[in-house]
């Protein structure tokens, strides 16, 4: 991260002008607000109160085990895929979690490819911003309108995280991309079935376009599903990473050395194209 490239992302949770580099690790605009910038390579621009509170570093410690099995793996590839056919320059990732998907859609390389990691949690935003270097981070409350410019990204990446739909259709360019990720019904549907994971929303996909219709045009949807051979270990970190850690007691989980456990993994990635309102 540089100041200059973090702040040519955002603008001012107040008045909404642009910010600026000004000075050593401060963002300030026109009208004289000002705002640290961490030297771990991100900036928090949270104003007021807000509703939720980020994963913590518990979660997050909890999805990096996960994760680094490669069994998301196949759906990183798949978004991958339709992000790199945009040949975004500009990817803005709401959401970001550790930045897994983020990461897989950007090259090894250096590019100019530049993409912003943005989430409710600190934590979550410092993993983000660790590596490339052409990633910047933003704390921010995606239901209070973000501190990022007006179209100021050619693609918005959101799996598995809340929507503002009016906010995304205003800091995406005019014929931008948003990729969403949801679960399927199934997904997890073993785990739900032994107590272990929380219920979930079944008609997440008719909420997701009915919610999106008026700013963006539904393009296409792919339908991911496998069955993962999970041990206890593998276990314990998939239900921690998410909500259901909050509901679930570690000792009901068993030991490392217990049978594998098959556990269904099912998304639907959704592909829709910023509407044009004039």
């Amino acid at each position: 991260m540089s100041l200059q490239s973090l702040s040519e992302w955002l603008r001012c949770p107040n008045c909404f002008l642009p910010l600026t580099s000004s000075g050593r690790l401060v963002l300030a605009c026109d009208s004289g607000h000002a705002f640290d910038a961490n030297k771990r390579g991100y900036v928090s621009l949270l104003s007021g109160a807000h509703k939720f509170i980020g994963d913590s570093a518990v979660m997050l410690d909890a999805r990096d085990r996960f994760q680094s099995g490669g069994w998301y793996e196949p759906l990183r590839d798949a978004i991958s895929h339709v992000i790199g056919a945009e040949s975004p320059r500009r990817i803005l990732d709401v959401g970001c979690g550790s930045g897994y998907y983020l990461r897989g859609v950007l090259p090894p390389e250096p590019s100019s490819i530049r993409a912003l990691g943005m989430d409710l949690s600190p934590a979550a935003v410092v993993r983000t911003v660790q590596h490339p270097a052409s990633i910047d981070g933003l704390v921010a409350d995606v239901w209070s309108p973000l501190p990022i410019r007006n179209g100021a990204a050619d693609v918005i990446l959101n799996v598995f995280a809340p929507r503002n739909a009016a906010e995304f259709h205003r800091v995406l360019r005019p014929g931008g991309l948003l990729l969403v990720v949801v679960p399927q019904p199934t997904h997890l549907q073993e785990l739900r079935a032994a107590g272990l994971a929380v219920d979930m929303q079944q008609d997440k996909a008719v909420h997701l376009t009915a919610g999106l219709a008026e700013w963006f045009v539904p393009e296409s949807r792919t339908a991911l599903s496998r069955l993962m051979h999970l041990d206890a270990v593998d276990v314990a970190a998939l239900i921690g990473m998410g909500p259901s850690a909050h509901h679930t007691d570690p000792a009901s989980l068993g030991s490392a050395e217990d049978v594998q456990r098959d556990v269904t993994a099912a998304f639907d990635l959704f592909s829709f194209r910023r509407r044009d309102l004039a």
